[in-house]
């Protein structure tokens, strides 16, 4: 599938309709979402035929891009229902065939297929702090092959150091620098519209790289 005919099928998705301020509920844009999911098939052959898992899924977007991508399963996993109820829309309007959970990340206890690769846009921590640690330490734990994850450029040395010293990534790696647009959904926002620097990084579990030697 080329790229500007994966963005705009994403474009076309449903997005929050009653976002969470505590979730910190930003919709993936169609712009950064297939350039994630197009990079990390079409660079690194981490999607087509995986078995791909899509932490904090919100309205499915990073699993749609995944499973048009030509991964072989899709699971989406987020804690909030509603959520989970416009991403299954999702996939349906999109004839996609992805399994939903409801869990929180933090108590996720794996008992499904091997997972290759995680994709995922967590939250940044600015309403709960660590939340975005907490997500990219679950995902090293049950990824087999590669994490694809989203974090704000400002954070850059935090989150190298947390990936490789605290959660034995093998390697982390800033594939490119991309611009997340945020509208204002929530009252405590001032602007219209903001944009932010963010990171897209590729992390590779220890597993990988013991099984590579």
């Amino acid at each position: 599938m080329k790229l500007k005919q994966l963005e705009s099928m994403l474009g076309e998705l449903q997005q929050f309709s009653n976002p969470k301020a505590e979730l910190e509920q930003y919709p993936t844009g169609p712009h950064i979402a297939s350039r994630m999911l197009y990079t990390a098939e079409n660079s690194l052959g981490d999607v087509s035929n995986k078995i791909v898992a899509d932490f904090g899924c919100g309205c499915g977007t990073l699993g749609a891009a995944a499973s048009l991508m030509g991964a072989e399963q899709v699971i989406g996993i987020d804690i909030d229902s509603e959520s989970l109820e416009i991403a299954s829309l999702n996939a349906e309007d999109l004839e996609l065939d992805i399994n939903f959970i409801q869990c929180d990340i933090r108590n996720l206890v794996w008992r499904g297929p091997i997972v290759d690769t995680v994709v995922m846009n967590p939250p940044f921590g600015t309403r709960r702090n660590g939340a975005d640690m907490d997500f990219l330490s679950a995902a090293l734990k049950i990824a087999s092959r590669a994490v694809y994850s989203l974090h704000k450029t400002s954070t850059r040395e935090h989150v190298k150091k947390a990936a490789l010293r605290g959660f034995g990534a093998s390697s982390a790696e800033v594939l490119c620098e991309l611009r997340f647009d945020v509208p204002k959904l929530y009252k405590f926002h001032k602007k219209r519209e903001m944009d932010i620097a963010v990171d897209l990084w590729r992390f590779a579990p220890k597993t990988n790289q013991e099984d590579d030697n």
